[in-house]
């Protein structure tokens, strides 16, 4: 997949944040996809989604604990 159509699904994935919250998991599987994929091709990854998808695992991780 181009950088370009990366880039723009990216963009669709922060306009779908912003736009109607979906499941947070559905969500955070996303972005990792993603992020895995420009890692794949060596490009930089967006700090923005990087932080996002450290604070939904820190959720889940919290909720997981607070389960047990």
């Amino acid at each position: 997949m181009a950088f370009e159509n990366i880039k723009a699904e990216v963009g669709l994935l922060l306009a779908a944040l912003q736009d109607a919250p979906q499941d947070r998991h559905v969500l955070y599987l996303q972005i990792m996809q993603k992020l895995n994929e420009l890692k794949a091709y060596g490009m930089p990854l967006p700090s923005d989604l990087v932080e996002l998808e450290h604070k939904l695992e820190a959720e889940f991780m919290a909720e997981r604990r607070g389960n047990k």
